[in-house]
Parts: C-alpha cells; structure tokens; sequence
C-alpha cells in the first residue's frame, strides 16, 4: 500500500541502504534487483504511521484522571501531578509510550517535550524518528519571552542526533504571552523550525479570547497573567496577530473555528494535528472537519497522550494510531478508509516537514514500514487496515527491521 498510488497485489520493495530504491510488482523487480529477499506471506505492506501529536512523557497517567467536567480542573489536575513526579518517572513513561507506538505501527513521531532534559538520552533509547517539541510557557514564571526562546533555541543547538530532530512549542495562547509567539514565529522562520501550539481546543479557551471572560479568563487573570490580549478575537485570530500562522505550524487540535479562521490557516498552509480520543474524552464541541477541509487545510491524525484517553472497557489504553483513526471513523462515517488511512500518514509528514520522507512508499523516501496480517480480497484492504488492533507483525525504520516478521 503506497499510499500515493492504488496498492499493488504481489507487490514488492526494494531496500538500499536507509531508503527504498523501488516499489512494484514482485516479478517485475526481482528481474532488475538482486539481493536477499524477506517474503511476509498473506500480509499488507504499507508506510510506518505518521503520529503528528503526543505527549510521551505522560504516557504512565493513564486512567489517573477521570474526565472532568471543566477544562481548567484537568488543567490544574496534571499539573499537580506532574510535580509529584521525578525526573526518573518521566523517562519511564517517554520509554513506555515509544514502545507502545512502535509495536502499534507508528514510526515517526511529533512529541511534545516538557521535560527537554530526557533529551538525547530518550532518542538514543528508541528507533523511532521524533521531532521534539521544546514545551515553553512562562505565565506562571514569568520569566522574559526572550530567555526562555533563548533556552530553547540553545538546548536546540547542542543536540545532535542523526534520526531524531528537536523543535519549538510555545503551549499555547492562554499558557503563554503575545511576545513569546511572536518571538518564536520569528525565530522559526528564520532557522526553518517546526512549531506546535495547541489552540483553540477549549471553549472556555475560545470565551477568553473573544469575550474576555469566563473560567479560564478568570482563573489566569487570579494567576495574574497580562490579559490585555484578550477579547474580540478567537485563538486563531490571537495567532494571525502574532504573525504566528505559517506552514512551520502544526496547530493542535482546533476545535472551535470564529468566522473566517479556516480561511486564515488554509491562506497560511497551517497544519491542524486532530485527536479524536483526547477530543472524546472531554466531550469537545464536533471536530470542524468540514469546515476545514473545504478549506483546503492539511489536517492530520496524533494520539495526543494517555492521560486524556477514557478508559473503555473493550478498548486497551495504549498509545496507538489505529484506535485514533477508528475513533475518527466513527464521528466521521462519510470519510472513506482510504482517506482516513492518509490522514495518519501522508497528512502528518507533511505536517512535520517530511513529505515525502516518511508516510509512503516511493522511491527516495526512508524505508520505514510495517507490515499487517492480511489474506482477503483487494477491494476490502483499507478497511481492514483501518480495523486492525494489536501489534503490527513486523516493523522496519531506516532499513533495519525493528520488529521482525514473524
């Protein structure tokens, strides 16, 4: 399964090196290529998943917070537990959650990071290629915009690693200050940087901008956050005047659109990072996908974390793309297993910055793939991929082979 073209029955991929050298039908290519050949038997080939959004390190909270009625209480209620834990703790629970996401089919993943200290030590513990996203705040701190980008862009700088990559994560526009974004974009732009930002995922996020005022308002104006910024504009429009929209952003979650927003991130080739189970689980407003999508916005799949999944008796908490798309697919009847299928591959490289690098199987791009048990009829494929669960049978990155068929 290419992704780009229609599957190919007896199909076959060439590997040299890291990256693949052909994709075709197996008679074909065995004519022109020489080497060892991995037969997988009944089984689908297809790209490694692209997971746009998560937040390893939270991997281990899972099923510690009951869905809350209020936004802000979970907010509060993280946070908390967050400080209960050691530096330890968190390495544990990045460890356990890339090895929940490899065995589930994801090879490339964008994490958000709130404790860069694991960095590169959690790179160098797991195959999986991760673009690091560098948490920043600053309203509770309040500490300088201009130090705490600077810390960021330093951290940046020292760490080199051949498979995985680090980038900027102002949180978002409640959790940080006008400065700090505009600070950001600027210095994004200008080093080529991917930058996530969760945004305008609540409505009470969506109320503190355009009304200044309701729970969250209140709650940050109590923590003496500047809210001068607010009223009048939704979160998106928060962002435009920031000069924070571009195709270096990959905006999370989006679950509340102002009149005229879609077209402002569709203008700016913004990337919107969807989390069906994170957005069940606090019982969001609909996904605007529609909305989006004509539009014309490039709009991609994340697991976002474990610590916002509701625990349902005949669905495994783990970290995994599959149960994402299902979960998609069932608030999205009309969208086809085949586009759905793009949305956690195509879609979230190039979110990332990775098209045609990772999320299809072409020549030139990075051999990484899985592989599914598969021995039914062409014409079904897609939606068998899409209703896979449990472990991938094999799963190669790079050419090396991760998990070997079996």
């Amino acid at each position: 399964m290419p992704m780009r073209r229609p599957p190919i029955a007896d199909g076959a991929i060439v590997v040299a090196d890291e990256r693949i050298a052909a994709v075709g039908q197996w008679r074909s290519l065995r004519k022109r290529f020489s080497g060892p050949a991995t037969d997988l038997g009944d089984a689908v080939l297809l790209p490694g998943l692209v997971n746009a959004h998560c937040h390893l390190d939270y991997t281990d909270m899972a099923g510690l917070f009951p869905p809350r009625k209020s936004f802000c209480d979970w907010i509060k209620l993280i946070t908390t537990e967050k400080a209960h834990w050691t530096y330890s703790d968190f390495a544990k629970s990045w460890l356990d959650g890339a090895g929940m996401l490899l065995r589930s089919g994801t090879t490339t993943v964008g994490d958000i990071e709130a404790v860069p200290e694991l960095l590169p030590d959690v790179w160098d513990a797991t195959p999986l290629r991760v673009i690091s996203f560098l948490e920043m705040t600053g309203v509770r701190s309040r500490r300088k915009p201009e130090l705490i980008l600077h810390e960021a862009i330093e951290r940046i700088a020292s760490l080199r690693h051949g498979r995985c990559v680090a980038a900027l994560s102002p949180h978002a526009p409640y959790s940080t200050t006008a400065q700090l974004l505009r600070l950001t974009a600027t210095a994004a732009r200008k080093r080529k940087l991917r930058v996530a930002t969760h945004v305008a995922e609540s409505e009470t996020e969506f109320e503190m901008f355009r009304d200044a005022r309701g729970e969250m308002f209140d709650w940050l104006a109590r923590n003496e956050r500047d809210m001068r910024d607010c009223g009048s504009v939704s979160p998106v429009q928060h962002l435009a005047r920031q000069q924070a929209l571009g195709p270096h952003l990959l905006a999370i979650h989006v679950n509340h659109l102002a009149r005229g927003d879609a077209t402002l991130l569709a203008g700016k080739k913004v990337s919107v990072v969807h989390c069906p189970r994170s957005h069940d689980y606090f019982k969001h407003a609909p996904f605007p996908w529609r909305t989006l999508t004509r539009a014309g916005i490039n709009i991609c799949l994340g697991t976002d974390s474990l610590a916002t999944v509701r625990n349902h008796p005949h669905d495994q908490l783990e970290l995994s793309l599959f149960h994402e798309m299902r979960a998609f697919a069932a608030t999205q009847p009309e969208v086809a297993p085949e586009r759905i299928l793009r949305l956690a591959t195509i879609a979230g490289a190039q979110a990332l910055g990775l098209q045609r690098k990772v999320g299809e199987l072409s020549p030139g791009a990075f051999a990484d793939l899985i592989a599914l048990p598969f021995a039914g009829k062409m014409e079904n494929l897609h939606t068998a991929v899409l209703h896979h669960s449990g472990d991938v049978t094999a799963s190669m990155i790079g050419g090396a082979w991760m998990l070997a068929p079996r």
